[in-house]
């Protein structure tokens, strides 16, 4: 039996998602310590949360990040927020997919099923955790965590998923209208600017773990990664 979490401050709501969730034959454990989201997150090990943004104390984008960093469970969004950047920022925080209130159950239900199905089931596929690696530089996607020379700097979702493409693409460029593919399945948000960035925060992040020049722009095409580390950079 899966079990679903559900952190959600409205009681009518969290017991409304509760009752409909329970009658497909899932766990429910429904969140009201909203201090204390990562500690019952540990304590019960849910196989999908359900995640509010408007909650006291942190906000729905606080608690997905600190999630990621300890589990690649699928975290479904349900806000009232129905503004395109609210919907960005879930998917940039370690969100797998977000629904707006009002919200018909049986979405939330079919949503439910497909991350599981994705996660854990038919789509799933081998469940060992991935390793990119290119020389002493190495990315966990599933932790969205970049490591190099004993040093580790934690991504957003979509600096992953760039870096992750780059470092597929090696020595080739990777273009730009995959990485848009890349950072969204849903092209409403996508825009060039977005791309630019993203990408200007991977370059940032490379430079934090002391990797300089390594993202070539190459005009009209998209980008490539290069291995400047181990070389000369002064």
């Amino acid at each position: 039996m899966n079990k679903i979490m559900i952190i959600e401050d409205d009681p009518k709501i969290a017991a409304y998602l509760s009752s409909y969730i329970s009658k497909y034959n899932y766990q429910v454990i429904v969140i009201d310590a909203f201090d204390q989201i990562i500690d019952h997150f540990q304590a019960h090990e849910p196989d999908l949360v359900l995640l509010d943004i408007n909650l006291p104390y942190y906000d729905g984008f606080y608690w997905c990040r600190q999630i990621r960093n300890i589990s690649i469970c699928p975290v479904i969004f349900i806000s009232a927020r129905t503004g395109e950047m609210d919907q960005v920022m879930a998917i940039e925080n370690g969100g797998d997919d977000y629904i707006t209130k009002p919200f018909s159950p049986e979405i939330v239900i079919a949503k439910i099923r497909s991350q599981l199905r994705r996660a854990y089931g038919e789509y799933a596929g081998n469940q060992q955790e991935r390793i990119l690696g290119l020389k002493d530089l190495k990315l966990y996607p599933e932790r969205q965590e970049l490591h190099f020379n004993g040093r580790l700097i934690d991504l957003t979702k979509n600096e992953s998923n760039i870096l992750e493409l780059l470092i597929e693409r090696h020595p080739r460029v990777a273009g730009r209208e995959d990485l848009l593919e890349k950072l969204w399945d849903d092209q409403t948000f996508v825009d060039e600017n977005t791309l630019n960035v993203n990408m200007t925060r991977v370059r940032k992040k490379l430079q934090d773990l002391g990797i300089k020049g390594a993202v070539e722009t190459v005009r009209g095409s998209g980008y490539r990664l290069n291995v400047t580390w181990g070389v000369d950079q002064s």
